[in-house]
């Protein structure tokens, strides 16, 4: 009797190893592709419209079962001082106003998937909850995404408004206060994920 309790004890202990291998071997990460992704900040002032792009990403994604797609983990971050408009005196205010000589990096990192909804035979269209932190202050929001699967590369694009003062930034000025920027920023992206 207690030589069948074991085997039974040993046959339910293997099967849950199996099982959590299985879930380990499933679950997939995929990294940020820098060359490939772009992600640009567009705003207004009272001269002329204006954008800056991202010359620096990091980030990640993991996935699980990606016949019926779940996002476990998605990451992704800029550095501040990477964000250039190709104009000196606008990149250095840019600076200023994001205190990067402090907060030397922008992070959104998810923290629930909202909703995924399968577009198309492998494009979903993805809403998820995560903080994002901007010039030290940190926010929950939500972003909805394009999130498409391609072989070895998880693709997603979206774009996402928000207000600079809702972080605490003042929006820069220049010429003595003559030129105002707006408060409304609008940041749009295409991120490239490989394994």
């Amino acid at each position: 009797m207690t030589n069948l309790l074991r085997k039974k004890s040993l046959s339910t202990y293997l099967v849950f190893c199996l099982f959590l291998v299985a879930k380990i071997s499933v679950a997939q990460t995929y990294n940020l592709n820098n060359d490939t992704s772009f992600l640009e900040v567009h705003g207004t002032s009272s001269l002329h419209d204006w954008h800056v792009d991202a010359e620096t990403q990091n980030g990640k994604i993991t996935v699980s079962n990606l016949d019926d797609l779940q996002l476990d983990a998605l990451s992704f971050s800029v550095m501040s001082e990477s964000l250039k408009s190709g104009k000196s005196g606008m990149d250095k205010n840019t600076y200023k106003a994001l205190k990067t000589d402090k907060h030397k990096t922008i992070t959104f990192k998810m923290s629930s998937v909202k909703s995924i909804e399968l577009v198309s035979d492998s494009n979903y269209k993805v809403t998820v909850i995560g903080d994002m932190t901007i010039s030290g202050v940190t926010k929950s929001i939500a972003i909805d995404l394009k999130l498409e699967l391609k072989e070895n590369k998880i693709l997603i694009e979206g774009e996402k408004s928000m207000k600079m003062t809702d972080y605490g930034i003042e929006p820069p000025k220049a010429l003595l206060g003559t030129i105002k920027t707006g408060d409304d920023i609008k940041i749009i992206f295409k991120t490239v994920f490989q394994k």
